[in-house]
């Protein structure tokens, strides 16, 4: 449980920054998102969710 509260900090520490340092970029980035299908990012986040996994499950075996 505690590495997934390091994990949660480390993600929100990476967004931060991401904002801090290109606010002008990620509303850009934010707009064009509007234009992606909704089935095409429910597909790059379960790829992504799945690549955590198994990055996570070969770090910990």
């Amino acid at each position: 449980m505690n590495e997934l509260v390091i994990a949660f900090g480390l993600f929100l520490f990476i967004e931060g920054i991401l904002y801090a340092i290109f606010p002008a970029k990620m509303k850009n980035i934010l707009k064009k998102i509007e234009l992606v299908k909704d089935s095409q990012l429910r597909s790059g986040g379960l790829i992504f969710a799945i690549i955590g996994f198994i990055i996570i499950y070969y770090i910990k075996s």
